[in-house]
């Protein structure tokens, strides 16, 4: 591969850290592996903090190829906790709302995710990098202003839901999902608790394929350098 003219590489991202951060991690040791102070590289498409997985890279001529890799059709595995929401609807915030679950079931749940397939209508989490009036909504939102209300839903698809794993006792549904470019799963979290006549949040996200690129695809986060090395 030849870093300084264009390559894609893949990593998998690890859990905790934001997309620039894992960014920044690979360029210095890219750069450093190439011997110049700053090798060109951007991400194509971002994945939250708490989230694990595909996370594409472009160095080079090839970050010309970012919008093109922004719009390939992505698959998550998501865990969902039901009955209860979080004000991030995932783990970086603590429970704010519980309610009740005894009346679903999987014949309930199966009943209700054809409703989010196809081209849907998704309004945005507060907590997310969308802008509202011409700031972020997750810095207004963290300065205690009310974002809610002023978040516009926007048009989204969802090509494939697939229940992997439903727990009745504790509430936790794993789901398979396909999607297209600008879907967030916590707000499919989010409304899929709202359509089963309760709540719920994410208490687990990765990004198993972007496009044709898929997990087992990837570099690991913490052995760039040794790939690298094994390259030569």
């Amino acid at each position: 591969m030849d870093f300084l003219e264009g390559a894609i590489v893949a990593i998998d991202k690890p859990y905790g850290m934001s997309s620039f951060g894992a960014l920044a991690h690979v360029r210095y040791v890219l750069s450093k592996h190439v011997g110049v102070k700053r090798v060109k590289t951007g991400h194509a498409g971002t994945l939250d903090p708490l989230a694990t997985g595909v996370l594409v890279l472009c160095t080079g001529k090839m970050t010309k190829q970012i919008e093109r890799l922004q719009y390939e059709t992505k698959e998550y595995t998501a865990t969902l906790q039901l009955g209860a929401t979080t004000a991030s609807y995932d783990r970086e915030h603590t429970v704010d709302m519980t309610y009740p679950t005894r009346h679903i079931t999987r014949e309930l749940i199966d009943s209700v995710l054809p409703q989010f397939l196809g081209d849907v209508m998704q309004v945005p989490p507060a907590y997310s990098a969308v802008h509202v009036d011409g700031e972020r909504a997750y810095k207004l939102r963290r300065q205690s202003h009310e974002v809610e209300k002023q978040m516009q839903a926007k048009p989204v698809r969802i090509d494939e839901i697939e229940v992997l794993d439903f727990d009745a006792q504790t509430m936790q549904l794993q789901l398979r999902v396909v999607c297209g470019k600008g879907t967030y799963i916590r707000s499919l979290a989010r409304d899929i608790g709202r359509a089963l006549g309760s709540g719920a949040f994410l208490t687990a996200l990765r990004r198993t394929r972007v496009g044709d690129i898929r997990e087992e695809d990837c570099v690991d986060f913490d052995h760039v350098k040794e790939w690298l090395e094994g390259m030569e």
